[in-house]
Parts: structure tokens; sequence; C-alpha cells
């Protein structure tokens, strides 16, 4: 365990960068996507209500009249596509995804719930955002984080794991003087704070389920003028990264940013954040680094040049098993709600009542 106090000319703040697109991320994640689309209403397919013209259709990221198609044509989304070698956490905190993948799974979800997809040897899938409400709009929002695999786990059986929203540990902690915020874990749970339910588990071959891999995926809201410290990680060799990406102004460990950032900061200390005027809402990325080669070749992540090619040979070969569904675009029922199903045929849904973790005071 790390945590002793840092000298005082060590600076917990490491590196202060643009968001982009998409937000550059430090081993062991490769990036992440943060889409936000204010989609009008939908039509009887699911679709927008409204016109398409002006897009180019297959390959949209316009954000025109303030959302994507991205490479959906009928409804927005991502039809099939394969992926070797990596694993996807896909937290939708707005709308929904449907999803469908060449192992016959599919799942619906949404609200809060994350998807933690081992893309291994290789998968196809597809996820589509079907617009649900016909009488207002359906505001979407949502990450997609690229997370490597170790070399020895990079042709490991494909596998999907749902983290279901109330099963997510959240943490509420008010400051010194009542200003709350609230901690969400859908990997790893800080080591100073007594968690209100146990930490959710990764997918096994996942680098977050190695026992000192310290992986870490949080979102972090506060309230304004609210203050936060962050404990240290549990690993000194852990990289962490917070992405400042809604409010006005934050101070990080005594450092004012005035413009939304990806900050790394020091994993062996405890930063300190001071909210400005208005509600703002952090992504946390950490985690202990693979340390190895990375080659990447669009949605194949490999070590070397000789296994991307690979991947490719195979995808033409093989299709990773192929596509069972009839088109590439699917969605499910209008009336599905929130489910997986996944290829032995076995269903889940996320349980019926959520109670809401207590909020409790803490160190602020």
């Amino acid at each position: 365990m790390s945590g002793a106090a840092l000298a005082p000319d060590i600076d917990p703040v490491v590196t202060i960068g643009e968001l982009g697109f998409p937000w550059a991320a430090a081993d062991p994640f490769l990036f992440c996507v943060h889409h936000e689309d204010a989609y009008p209403r939908g039509n009887d397919a699911m679709a927008p209500a409204a016109p398409l013209t002006g897009r180019e259709l297959g390959n949209d990221f316009s954000a025109k009249d303030g959302w994507s198609m991205y490479h959906g044509e009928v409804i927005p989304g991502f039809p099939a596509h394969p992926h070797r070698g990596f694993e996807t956490v896909t937290v939708v905190r707005e709308g929904l995804i449907d999803h469908f993948d060449s192992l016959g799974a599919t799942a619906r979800f949404g609200a809060g719930d994350v998807q933690w997809l081992t893309a291994g040897r290789g998968i196809l899938h597809s996820e589509m955002m079907p617009l649900l409400n016909r009488t207002g709009g359906n505001r979407s929002e949502l990450f997609q984080i690229w997370l490597n695999l170790p070399a020895r786990h990079k042709m490991a059986p494909p596998h999907f794991k749902m983290l279901w929203a109330d099963a997510i540990p959240c943490f509420d902690v008010a400051d010194a003087h009542g200003r709350p915020s609230r901690v969400s874990c859908m990997s790893g749970l800080p080591t100073a704070w007594e968690a209100p339910i146990a930490a959710v588990s990764p997918p096994p071959d996942s680098w977050a389920a190695q026992p000192d891999a310290d992986v870490g995926i949080w979102t972090i809201d506060m309230s304004a003028g609210a203050a936060l410290t962050l404990p240290p990680a549990a690993g000194a060799a852990t990289r962490r990264t917070l992405y400042f990406f809604k409010g006005d102004t934050l101070s990080v460990a005594n450092r004012l940013i005035t413009h939304h950032a990806a900050i790394e900061v020091r994993g062996d200390a405890a930063i300190e954040l001071v909210n400005g005027d208005a509600a703002t809402e952090l992504l946390l990325l950490q985690g202990r680094p693979i340390g190895e080669p990375v080659v990447q070749h669009g949605p194949f992540v490999m070590n070397t040049p000789e296994e991307i090619r690979q991947a490719v040979q195979d995808y033409q070969r093989t299709r990773f098993g192929g596509w069972p569904w009839p088109q590439i675009d699917p969605v499910s029922a209008r009336e599905a709600g929130r489910f997986a199903r996944r290829a032995d045929g076995m269903v889940e849904r996320p349980a019926a009542s959520a109670s809401a973790p207590a909020a409790r005071a803490g160190q602020g």
C-alpha cells in the first residue's frame, strides 16, 4: 500500500492536456470516447423522426443539430464490426444501447448500466441506439473505454459481462460544509473509504482481474463549491488520469483548471479536488501499466505487426464465427426493457428495485 505524504517539492499534477477526440489514455488503457447526443423524438422504427439530409450516412460524426448517426443509416449507432486483443467498457449514462454479437448473445442496457466486453481472440458485435420516446427527445450519453489485454490473454475466449446500475458501488461523500460529491466505481474501490456494497468483478481474463493491477474506472459528480480528497491508489506504480469534462472551473491539488482537460496525477498521492461555482463531472481512469508493446490497426490491438496481420487474415477467413443475425444493425423490440441474453440462452435483468446507498459524511 502506498499513501505516504509526498515531499513538499513534488507536484502531484503530472500533466494537463486537451481532451481531444478521442480522449488519450495511459497504459493499461488505450483511449476513451465520450458520446453525448440530444436525439429528437423517435419514430415507429426507433429511428430519428427528423430529416437525415446533409448527413454522410454510414459515417456521420457531424453533431449536426446536436446529434450524430455515427455508422448507422436508419438508427444511430455502430453496426456489426470486429475486435481482437483488448476490452471495451461501455458506460451508458443516458439512453440505451442494443448489443448483438457473433456468439449469439444480445442485450439492452442503459440508465447507468455498464457492459464489459472482452474481445480476446475475436468477436463481432453491433451497438445501436434505439430512440424509444416518440413524444419528446431522446438524450444519449456514454463513455466507451478501451482497456488493453496483456499478451497472455489477447487470444482468450470472448466474454461479456453486464454491470447493472444498482450493483455498482456509489460513495456519497460530504465535505466539511455539507456539500456533496458522488463517486461511482465501475472497477476498483477507493482504498480509504468503506465500501457501501461489494466491488464489481471484471471478466476473468481482464487486466483488471489481476490482483495487483489496481484498475479503477470511476465517475465523480461534485456539487457547486464541493471539496473532495481522493485517497492514494493502492500501488505506487499506478497511473491515474482525471478527465474534467463538465463544469466551469476545478482546483486539482491547488492547480486551478479553467477549461475541460485531461489531468494526469500521481497515483501515490492523495488528490484534493475543489469545485468551482457549477456542478462538475469527472471520469477517473487508473491502473498499473501492462508495459508491453502496443500495435493497433483499427479494431485490432496486438503486440507485434505480425499479430496484426494474422488478425486481419483470421477475420477475413472466419469472420470470427460469422454473424448470426439477419441484418448488421439489429435492435431489440421496443418493449424489451433492459436485459442480457447470453450465448447459452441464459437471461438476466437488473434488479426490479435498486436500493440507493445511504449518504455518509467523509473527508472533504
